[in-house]
């Protein structure tokens, strides 16, 4: 009688369905692995809920560090406060949510080049490893078993890079804390929503307000933390250890969404 084997699943997130698809068959090669994968964030969310709900939940993620940034280096594709989208879409934003929602699934960012900042951010958003895409795929199997247990997994040419980021990081973050100590509970609420990438209508009907009610709160936001934009907002929030609201249950009720600010290490820079 055969012995039975754990099986890792995987799911790949990656909006090039080329490098995603090859990526899973490799993966798939592998006796202990099950993989599929998710071309958006928004995507990636709900396989994440349905496999759950089946009982069947992932155990990595691994994450495009592009996901969600326009072609030709233009801005990351975080939802604007006048749009209706909702969703994570950007990787760094990604990590963060499913670090809060689903703590137990472990996030590995995959990049084409080394950039501390970002590989900074992501492990301060909760990713357990940032691999070059180009490494080989034994490399990144390590990586996957290694994560599981627990393990951090940097490239060493990036370590000197990520320390001096981190020691950056709090040296802002007192400034950042006490600009959001000035935020009203439900300020706060709507800032945690806005972290999480949801756009002023997808707001509204979390919190249930008006749109008109939400983009008055969002530029209250924007005025006390002396920021002319949603995305400089969303990034002094994270140095700020804000995290993202939970998008893995119903809309909120009445405004008791926790607003403090979470100081914590796998927090977002």
């Amino acid at each position: 009688m055969g012995v039975s084997v754990a099986r890792i699943r995987v799911l790949v997130v990656d909006d090039h369905r080329i490098f995603a698809e090859s990526l899973a068959a490799a993966l798939a090669a592998e006796p202990d692995v099950d993989v599929a994968a998710a071309g958006s964030g928004p995507a990636a969310l709900r396989c994440l809920e349905r496999a759950a709900n089946e009982g069947r939940p992932y155990d990595v993620l691994l994450i495009d560090a592009e996901l969600g940034i326009l072609a030709g280096g233009g801005a990351r594709a975080v939802p604007a406060p006048d749009t209706g989208d909702s969703g994570l879409v950007d990787g760094i934003s990604l990590v963060a949510g499913v670090s809060a929602g689903r703590p137990s699934v472990r996030s590995v960012v995959l990049a084409e080049r080394d950039d501390p900042r970002r590989a900074a951010a992501a492990l301060q958003a909760g990713a357990s490893g940032w691999v070059a895409k180009d490494c080989s795929l034994q490399r990144l199997l390590a990586v996957i078993r290694g994560v599981l247990r627990d393990e951090t997994h940097l490239p060493p040419a990036l370590l000197t890079g990520v320390l001096r980021e981190l020691t950056a990081t709090r040296k802002h973050r007192t400034e950042s804390e006490r600009l959001i100590e000035s935020l009203t509970p439900r300020e706060c609420e709507v800032l945690r929503c806005m972290v999480a990438g949801l756009g002023r209508k997808a707001v509204a009907e979390r919190l249930f307000l008006s749109p008109h009610t939400v983009r008055t709160h969002m530029q209250n936001v924007l005025g006390k933390l002396g920021v002319h934009s949603t995305l400089a907002a969303v990034a002094l929030a994270r140095r700020a250890g804000v995290g993202p609201a939970d998008l893995s249950g119903g809309p909120l009720s009445g405004g008791v969404l926790a607003g403090n600010v979470v100081e914590r290490s796998s927090q977002l820079a």
